[in-house]
C-alpha cells in the first residue's frame, strides 16, 4: 500500500481521483481520518492498490499475529498502518490495513567463506560438548536457513536483538518458517572476524555458554550474515525435536 502526504487545497475527493480510485475504498483504507471533510497539509493518507484489503482485530489480535496470520513482516504491516501511534495497543473493532506485494523471505545466498564459518562454529560446538560428556548436536539445515535470515535480518532492520521486528521472539520465528520443537535457545553475536572468536566470547559468557553444553537440545543451526562494512553478524539456534 503507497503512502501519499496531504497538499494544501486537497480533498479525499481529489486524492481518490487522483489516483483513480473510488472514494468510499480510500476512506476504508483510511480509518484514523474520522472527519473526511478535514484533513490538513502534511498528513499522511494511505493509498490502496488494486488488491488491498483491511482486517478488524479481533479480541487478543496482536500486530505481530495479524501479521503473521496474512504472512508479512511485522515492519510492512506497522508502516502501513501509520495511524496506529503505538502498535503495541490496538483495540477489538480497529480497522487495519493489509499490505500487498509482499512474500516470504527467501534464503540469503550463501558464499562458500560463509558457510565455512557456519560449519567451523558448529564443529567449535560440539568439541565444546565433548569435553563435558555431551553428545555431539546435529545440524538442521532448515534451522541454519533461519538462523541465516534472521542475521541477514539485523543488518536489513538495524537492529541487534533476539526480538525480531519482521519475526518476533525466536520462537515465534521458528513456528512462522514451520519448524517443530519442544524446546529452543539462541545465542546472536557481532563483530567476531571468526569462529574461534565468536566460540570463545560466547564460552566466557555464562547464558551463551550454557545454551552450547546444556543437554536439553539435540540439533543447531548456524547463520553468519556480513554487512557491506565488512561486520559479521552471528547467530545460533538450538532446539529439540
Amino acid at each position: 500500500m503507497e503512502t501519499y502526504t496531504v497538499l494544501s487545497g486537497d480533498t479525499m475527493w481529489r486524492i481518490a481521483k487522483k489516483h483513480e480510485i473510488g472514494l468510499n475504498e480510500l476512506l476504508t483504507a483510511n480509518p484514523q481520518i474520522t472527519n473526511s471533510a478535514l484533513i490538513l497539509p502534511g498528513q499522511i493518507i494511505n493509498i490502496p492498490g488494486n488488491n488491498a484489503s483491511t482486517y478488524t482485530v479481533s479480541p487478543g489480535d496482536t500486530m505481530w499475529n495479524i501479521a503473521k496470520k496474512h504472512e508479512i513482516g511485522l515492519s510492512d504491516l506497522t508502516e502501513a498502518n501509520p495511524q496506529i501511534e503505538n502498535p503495541s495497543f490496538i483495540l477489538p473493532g480497529q480497522t487495519i490495513n493489509i499490505p500487498n506485494g509482499t512474500s516470504t523471505p527467501s534464503t540469503p545466498s550463501t558464499p562458500n567463506d560463509i558457510r565455512a564459518l557456519e560449519n567451523e562454529v558448529i564443529r567449535l560446538v560440539n568439541i565444546e560438548r565433548a569435553r563435558v560428556g555431551q553428545p555431539a548436536l546435529t545440524e538442521n539445515n532448515e534451522v541454519s536457513r533461519v538462523a541465516r535470515i534472521k542475521s541477514n535480518d539485523f543488518i536489513e532492520n538495524n537492529y541487534f536483538s533476539h526480538n525480531s521486528p519482521t519475526y518476533g521472539t525466536p520462537f515465534e520465528m521458528l513456528r512462522s518458517f514451520g519448524i517443530n520443537f519442544s524446546a529452543a535457545a539462541e545465542n546472536i553475536a557481532r563483530g567476531q572476524r571468526t569462529a574461534a572468536e565468536v566460540m570463545n566470547s560466547w564460552m566466557n559468557s555464562s547464558g551463551h555458554r550454557a545454551n552450547i553444553l546444556s543437554s536439553t537440545y539435540n540439533q543447531i543451526g548456524v547463520g553468519v550474515a556480513r554487512a557491506n562494512d565488512g561486520t559479521l553478524y552471528w547467530t545460533q539456534i538450538f532446539i529439540r525435536d
